[in-house]
């Protein structure tokens, strides 16, 4: 069990040392990263000023989600406002005979589909709590500009595509006034990345720990966010707390049957709205987080990703690599997750060269 979670619990004390964070107590029945998960739940509360009381939405109009564009609307690298040039670079004559066709909406850097055209590469995080990854630390733009750069060192053979993972559900070690043990992020904090992703021309995935909530309630409540062409999903199912479960304290669990709900309310927007392909990644640690495999079904226009999760040194994730890709369902793409701290710890980050050479190749690669 120590290998399959790839050294998280050392990692994770490491880490919440140099935040300044520590657990209060044992838990009583830890996973074996069991610290760091509660470290990483105290680090989160740090970050509370960026964050709704469970769940609550502000009414401020700058809150509010950007306006989707009408099916069959224009790309976000076309859209107005989005600081991206056109990429049709035509103008429409404005007392034309006939009306324009109207553009289908496509991904920030063109056409309708993912893969096999793009490797995903990126950075995830939440503003004020740099213990949940690179994206929450320092100046945004600084960061979307060094997730570009380091996407380019992926390229091989395919066009890079820079992804910003920003936590819009984060899970407690407190239950808070519902008992879901989980916090929103702010509207106007997904509505700043977003803008910067479009900027960057960038997709924005938004990371779900949903702890004793439903897993599609909380992506139904992103579904203003959804219906753009730029944003997917991302689910952390180590967060997804059963009943009398507490985030920090054990591992928690999806099965292939909620995956495929997910799946499905996602290819309904897609349809509904002619979006492009969607992803939905979900990122893994252990084989026990993710039970019957087997029932997760493509759906379409969304791309499933299976990102592999674990801390350690390139053996140890290589191992961990292996048993998660194991048997893999058809239609289901791979990624792979590194930490730019904790791996480095006592041995050494992965290169890219390394993290390419592994099959089946890693279609998207995380930084934390």
């Amino acid at each position: 069990m120590a290998d399959e979670v790839s050294g998280r619990l050392e990692a994770g004390i490491r880490r919440a040392g140099a935040a300044g964070r520590r657990a209060a107590a044992p838990a009583p029945s830890p996973a074996p990263d069991g610290s760091r998960r509660h470290l990483l739940t105290a680090a989160a509360a740090a970050g509370l000023g960026l964050l709704t009381a469970c769940g609550g939405t502000s009414s401020r109009a700058d809150d509010a989600a950007p306006k989707a564009p009408p099916p069959g609307g224009s790309s976000p690298s076309s859209s107005a406002g989005s600081g991206s040039p056109s990429r049709s670079g035509a103008a429409t004559a404005p007392h034309s005979a006939r009306p324009s066709k109207r553009r289908r909406p496509e991904l920030p850097r063109g056409g309708r589909t993912l893969f096999p055209h793009y490797r995903l590469v990126g950075f995830c995080g939440l503003p004020g709590a740099a213990a949940l990854g690179r994206l929450g630390t320092g100046d945004p733009e600084k960061r979307a500009a060094e997730a570009e750069k380091v996407a380019h060192s992926y390229a091989a053979g395919r066009e890079p595509l820079p992804v910003l993972e920003l936590l819009a559900t984060v899970a407690n070690a407190s239950a808070g006034p519902d008992g879901t043990y989980r916090s929103r992020t702010a509207p106007a904090t997904i509505r700043r990345f977003h803008r910067l992703a479009r900027d960057r021309r960038a997709l924005l995935l938004l990371n779900i720990q949903p702890g004793r909530a439903s897993v599609l309630d909380e992506v139904k409540a992103l579904r203003d966010w959804l219906v753009h062409p730029d944003v997917g999903i991302a689910l952390d199912p180590e967060w997804e707390m059963g009943s009398g479960q507490v985030p920090g304290d054990t591992y928690g669990h999806t099965d292939g049957h909620e995956l495929t709900k997910v799946a499905r309310y996602l290819s309904g927007l897609v349809r509904a709205h002619d979006l492009p392909e969607k992803p939905l990644v979900f990122h893994q640690v252990a084989t026990s987080v993710v039970g019957d495999q087997s029932a997760l079904r493509p759906q379409p226009g969304v791309a499933l990703i299976k990102s592999a999760d674990g801390i350690g040194s390139p053996g140890l994730k290589r191992g961990t690599w292996g048993r998660l890709v194991k048997d893999l369902p058809d239609g289901l793409h791979t990624g792979f997750k590194l930490f730019y701290e904790e791996d480095a710890k006592g041995s050494r980050l992965m290169t890219p060269k390394e993290v390419l050479a592994l099959r089946p190749q890693p279609e998207y690669v995380m930084y934390e």
